[in-house]
């Protein structure tokens, strides 16, 4: 769910992306056809026009992803999609679906459920015609999140995985390497003088809303306040809030201009803003403060302008970084910041992540104090702001 960027920013997958779409409009079936035909390393392997369809075409075709529509006769995408990862679990999920605040909400129940990642579809087939948008999204994401498919899929296959990187010292925070991984740089030690941090920045994109919601609960109670950058339509953030809240019991909202931060609530970006901060007077909590700049690394809103007003108000050792699974490089640039300035970065291992994007970005620059599976970061974040890991 990120702003258009160029389709080939994702390394040619090892063979070509096998793609199953399900639609019941036979016109939108073939106009998502012939856009993903142009994309040499994408192959259409079947079509259904149901859920229903779906489940019966998966041994035949055998995709890498399932392109779902989520309103549909006989079985709708949001019955099949529990059903589609039950039969095939290594096969990732494209929901397309429609801008409104009824699709906004059954697309975070989608991601809840399992989906890979929503792309909002055009309401008309003109529309998705005629928009270039949506031609660049569609690809984009199909190339990664199935590239990464067939990788992972590979990877554990693989009898010889890499070796693991070096273990670190024993007062770095846990890490663990996977055979899925790919090599990267051994973790950082921790900074000489770490101390806890007063707040926690989290960055996510493609797969994120899922991770949110299995870290969050273990959060709740956490002594500094969270603010996170998902990848996400504007629609989309304040439902992908309001469920969070839910599903958590930790106090979740969209960011608005003014909000003073507190501890043990989570903030998250509006969907087409940069969030920053300012400083509280006489000692009051630093302020939430909102950005219409330019898109930075095709997103809006981003992680590096997060991480840079961070440090521009609590300093480097104040600030605890987690950049979660999702695709490119936002957040690369503002934790190297982070970590230059003495702040600490925790990084989601490939193995887990849907996509290993902006979390591998960080790794292979040198940049994480630990590479953890989604299931130790709560933990690991507890540990770090003075708690235990339960």
């Amino acid at each position: 769910m990120t702003l258009s960027g160029p389709s080939s920013d994702a390394a040619a997958p090892p063979r070509p992306v096998r793609v199953l779409i399900v639609d019941d409009s036979a016109i939108i079936r073939a106009l998502i056809e012939r856009i993903l035909k142009t994309d040499p390393h994408i192959t259409v392997c079947g079509f259904a026009r149901n859920g229903q369809e779906t489940l019966e075409a998966l041994n035949a075709c055998d995709p890498d992803i399932v392109v779902l529509d989520i309103e549909m006769p006989v079985m709708d995408g949001i019955t099949a999609l529990p059903r589609i990862l039950e039969k095939k679990p290594k096969v990732k999920v494209l929901i397309c679906s429609t801008l409104s605040d009824r699709g906004a909400a059954i697309s975070i129940k989608a991601l809840g459920l399992g989906a890979a990642d929503c792309l909002l579809k055009p309401s008309s087939p003109t529309a998705i015609s005629a928009t270039g948008e949506f031609h660049q999204d569609l690809l984009r994401l199909v190339r990664h999140i199935g590239g990464a498919a067939i990788a992972a899929a590979r990877a554990q296959a693989d009898p010889h995985p890499p070796s693991p990187a070096p273990t670190p010292r024993a007062d770095a925070l846990p890490s663990r390497r996977t055979p899925a991984a790919r090599p990267t740089p051994a973790p950082r030690p921790m900074p000489t003088r770490a101390r806890r941090p007063k707040v926690l920045a989290i960055g996510c994109s493609t797969g994120g809303p899922a991770a949110l919601g299995q870290i969050l609960p273990t959060l709740k109670g956490l002594t500094v306040p969270i603010v996170v950058t998902q990848h996400m339509p504007k629609a989309f953030i304040r439902i992908l809030a309001e469920h969070l809240a839910t599903s958590s019991g930790m106090p979740c909202t969209e960011a608005g201009a003014g909000m003073s931060l507190e501890p043990g609530r989570a903030y998250f970006a509006p969907g087409g803003l940069h969030m920053g901060f300012t400083s509280g007077a006489r000692g009051a909590a630093p302020a939430i403060s909102l950005s219409d700049s330019p898109p930075e690394n095709f997103c809006k809103p981003a992680v590096d302008p997060m991480l840079r007003g961070l440090l521009e108000v609590y300093g480097g050792p104040a600030i605890l970084v987690a950049i979660l699974t999702g695709m490119g490089e936002d957040g690369a640039k503002g934790c190297r910041a982070v970590a230059d300035a003495g702040g600490r970065i925790l990084v989601q291992d490939e193995a887990t992540s849907v996509v290993w994007g902006m979390p591998g970005a960080v790794a292979r620059a040198g940049l994480a104090h630990a590479i953890l599976p989604l299931q130790e970061i709560a933990p690991a974040i507890r540990v770090a702001c003075g708690g235990s890991q339960a």
